[in-house]
């Protein structure tokens, strides 16, 4: 399982989010509150900022390392703030056969496309799957997938169904395109026969919106062949939480969220809540998306729900 979180609002030094918290980002890696999983193949941001040179364009950084003994990324953490961040930390499973690379690192974003994303989940029998995909990805697309995951899959199938992915684009249209994305693999799916639990938890972001999907194809449906092929996530919906408020610090000797949602400037929506204190956190529906602007100023959060 991975994990990730989305911050849109204030300017917030990327050290408060990743690893001073009680259950910050990197924390998450070995010591996660929900869904006992380690993440140990490697973490990857996006992080932009209003005020910085082409504000458009994120500053990025990935790596195969632990997290947690990364000692540039602590630096940067350090010296960072940024007004939008999108970070991940990779889970995979136990295998020779998982590949580890910077290629398959989250979070996702094509070159001279807006939209970056990063996923927590698992498609099942992907290799089967890719041949079907591909019909629905555009060639541009098709030929700058360069790592093995299923993410950047669903990446490519997202960014193939808004008009021009280069330029500023909505959250209607991501919504849109979301959907679309999902119909596909659904459709795939069937196509193949395929009803084993396949959680699909989506984060994606232009850098002025955020928009986060938790959802999972035949949840509840495992294999019975292999016992050893039944693991917790297969029993366990996968975890999606955010809050909302005036401003994220630490306040009164803990880390916290302050205001009220009548005056929020800022939203994280995270795997599971950074802090210990979660009363200001609300879990995202199951079979749904959170997305979140500033057309107005400050972010406006929606909620639907997904087929």
């Amino acid at each position: 399982m991975c994990r990730a979180l989305a911050y849109l609002g204030q300017p917030v030094l990327l050290d408060n989010l990743l690893y001073q918290p009680d259950s910050a980002l990197v924390k998450q890696t070995f010591m996660p509150k929900m869904l006992h999983l380690l993440n140990l193949a490697g973490f990857g941001l996006k992080a932009w900022d209003r005020n910085s040179h082409e504000p458009d364009k994120p500053f990025s950084y990935a790596s195969t390392a632990l997290p947690v003994f990364d000692r540039n990324l602590k630096s940067l953490a350090e010296k960072i703030r940024a007004t939008c961040v999108l970070a991940h930390v990779r889970g995979v499973e136990y295998s020779t056969a998982v590949e580890i690379s910077l290629q398959n690192v989250h979070p996702f974003q094509f070159p001279g496309v807006r939209l970056a994303l990063a996923h927590n989940g698992d498609l099942v029998r992907m290799s089967d799957m890719k041949p079907l995909l591909a019909e629905h990805v555009r060639p541009e697309f098709a030929k700058m997938i360069n790592g093995t995951t299923d993410s950047e899959w669903i990446y490519a199938l997202l960014v193939s169904h808004l008009e021009n992915p280069s330029r500023y684009v909505t959250v209607d249209e991501i919504a849109r395109a979301l959907e679309k994305t999902l119909a596909i693999i659904r459709k795939t799916r069937a196509h193949l026969g395929i009803a084993t639990s396949s959680p699909v938890n989506l984060f994606i972001t232009t850098g002025r919106e955020i928009v986060a999907a938790r959802y999972c194809f035949d949840f509840g449906c495992y294999r019975t062949d292999d016992p050893a092929r039944v693991i917790e996530a297969n029993f366990t919906y996968y975890s999606l939480w955010y809050t909302s408020g005036r401003e994220y610090g630490y306040y009164d000797g803990e880390w916290k969220m302050i205001g009220g949602a009548d005056t929020a400037d800022s939203i994280m929506i995270a795997s599971e809540p950074l802090t210990r204190d979660t009363s200001t956190w609300l879990e995202v529906p199951e079979y749904s998306m959170i997305y979140a602007d500033t057309r107005s100023g400050r972010p406006t959060v929606e909620i639907r729900y997904l087929d």
